[in-house]
């Protein structure tokens, strides 16, 4: 039961997150590009929460970890308005990679397939050998 509470605290969390990430002010957060909350993590007693983030653009990983953690007192001021916790978790950021390595991969993969497709059409298929008499 306490997993299931757990599970839907980081729910909720990532949620608003979600929202507010988008009225953040300062410059090296709203430059970076568009970001998504893919993923959060909080320990069993709620004082911490790991917060990953997936930005799309990303120009520099470190300005933007830089900003929101400056940002990261007025997100949780205002996550805990929003919710109804005993205690407001104290949030880490990580970047989140996965968005970019799934993209990277697929684009491998139709490289792969488009190569396939060229060299099929150079090789005759099997059994449509020139047989010597």
């Amino acid at each position: 039961m306490a997993n299931n509470r757990l599970a839907r605290t980081n729910d909720d969390i990532q949620r608003v997150l979600s929202e507010i990430l988008r009225s953040v002010k300062d410059p090296r957060v709203q430059e970076q590009g568009m970001l998504s909350v893919t993923r959060v993590e909080t320990t069993g007693d709620l004082r911490y929460a790991k917060v990953w983030i997936s930005c799309y653009g990303l120009k520099s990983e470190k300005e933007l970890k830089k900003g929101l953690k400056s940002a990261s007192p007025w997100l949780r001021r205002t996550l805990a308005g929003s919710l109804n916790l005993r205690y407001t978790p104290e949030l880490i950021f990580e970047i989140d990679h996965s968005m970019e390595y799934g993209a990277k991969i697929s684009s491998m993969l139709s490289e792969l397939k488009l190569d396939e497709e060229e060299s099929e059409g150079e090789v005759p298929p099997q059994g449509e050998e020139e047989q010597e008499t």
